[in-house]
């Protein structure tokens, strides 16, 4: 028996969708369909489809961790401070 090497399927559409949680399905299908007819139209938007669903691979490993969307949570409502804030006091120390 010989050595088949292993196909890496993780940007396969099917598999991401498999993959993802129920919540995230309706926004990857809406960008892939989106992506996958402006490629059919324009070949140069291939290279973009296949980075769309690179990182839609990358969110089915994210959003399968527990607590990730607790940890979103907690990022958007925590305390911290605000991003226009942050900026000012950065560039005003500068």
């Amino acid at each position: 028996m010989s050595a088949q090497p292993v196909e890496d399927d993780s940007r396969d559409p099917q598999t991401i969708l498999r993959g993802l949680p129920e919540r995230e399905r309706p926004e990857f299908l809406s960008q892939y369909r989106q992506a996958l007819e402006a490629a059919r139209d324009d070949m140069a938007c291939y290279r973009d489809l296949g980075r769309l669903l690179h990182q839609w691979s990358l969110v089915v490993v994210a959003a399968n961790r527990p607590g990730y969307y607790e940890a979103i949570e907690a990022a958007k409502t925590g305390p911290g401070v605000p991003l226009g804030e942050a900026l000012a006091a950065e560039l005003g120390r500068r």
